[in-house]
């Protein structure tokens, strides 16, 4: 079995190649993907080289860790039918390539545990769910408080924002820099910074991964407050201590997803709960995946670059 499979070779060395696949077995399935989603946060660091080392890391890679299509094999052992539509969070079954994301692909072979079944007529926005899954997990769990203030209006920023309101929260507060991303906020206002006067916020969730304005939060936050990093970084996380001491300020790691947090964000996607849409700006077919990467990663217009993969398998 091959596939044709975006490869990325080294940093900015990107483009289309068949790479051979490891055969499925019993609790394995093989799915057609119809579109990928291309990460703005850690497969950027890829693209550029930026990423400090990771585990599973290593070129040539398959980036892509969103993609959504359809079962055309199941193992005897997945419970899952031919023709199910699927998210799927990436592949490890190349030959020849590392698999640390391994989304990005025409089919792919995958272990069903890994696999989400979800409405097909969510179309490209199926691709969409791990992102929002990310955002739930940063929310999500005890001792956690929603934000009611957002630092970034990407698509991670807005989902946190919807989320919140979804949850019955007051709206959220949300910064943004870039007049680009300004617009398209639903149901909450988005501010620059240098607008904002409050400086009493609970909880602060900054999803720009940037590491300089981490004082500034701190010193936006009231008695008590914590400020949580649902972003990636790549720069040492420095601030003075002396006006967090005096905030008794909380500091909070979010991380990728769980299990969990793709169940429940799904049933909130299918009840109409949480709305994916608007969220996509571009898509592309895949066999202009190096200039796909290339817009995804240097035009702040572009929220979400979709890669479509319809007919290449």
């Amino acid at each position: 079995m091959e596939t044709t499979a975006v490869i990325l070779n080294g940093p900015r060395d990107l483009g289309l190649d068949v790479l051979p696949v490891t055969p499925p077995g019993a609790g394995d399935l093989v799915v057609e993907i119809t579109h990928s989603g291309i990460s703005t946060g850690t497969e950027k660091l890829f693209y550029s080289g930026e990423m400090p080392p990771f585990p599973g890391m290593g070129y040539p890679l398959v980036p892509g860790y969103e993609a959504a299509g359809f079962v055309v094999e199941a193992g005897a052992d997945t419970g899952f039918r031919s023709g199910e539509h699927v998210f799927v969070p990436g592949a490890n079954c190349y030959e020849g390539a590392f698999g640390l994301f391994g989304g990005a692909a025409a089919q792919l072979v995958t272990a069903s545990e890994r696999v989400t079944r979800i409405d097909s007529g969510l179309g490209a926005e199926g691709a969409l769910l791990a992102l929002a899954a990310t955002a739930r997990h940063a929310m999500a769990g005890p001792n956690k408080a929603v934000p009611d203030l957002i630092v970034g209006h990407g698509v991670l920023g807005r989902l946190l924002a919807r989320l919140t309101i979804a949850a019955g929260a007051p709206a959220p507060t949300v910064w943004e820099v870039d007049p680009a991303r300004m617009s398209g906020a639903e149901g909450y206002e988005v501010i620059t910074p240098e607008a904002d006067t409050r400086r009493d916020y609970m909880s602060i969730y900054d999803a720009s991964g940037r590491a300089d304005p981490l004082n500034d939060l701190i010193g936006r936050i009231a008695r008590g407050g914590e400020v949580v990093l649902a972003g990636f970084y790549t720069q040492a996380l420095q601030f003075a201590f002396p006006p967090a001491f005096m905030k008794e300020a909380r500091l909070r790691i979010a991380a990728e997803w769980a299990a969990d947090d793709l169940v429940a964000t799904r049933r909130l996607v299918e009840s109409g709960a949480l709305s994916l849409g608007g969220l996509i700006t571009h898509q592309s077919a895949a066999t202009d995946a190096a200039q796909a990467y290339e817009t995804a990663f240097s035009d702040p217009a572009c929220l979400k670059m979709i890669l479509n993969w319809k007919g290449l398998a």
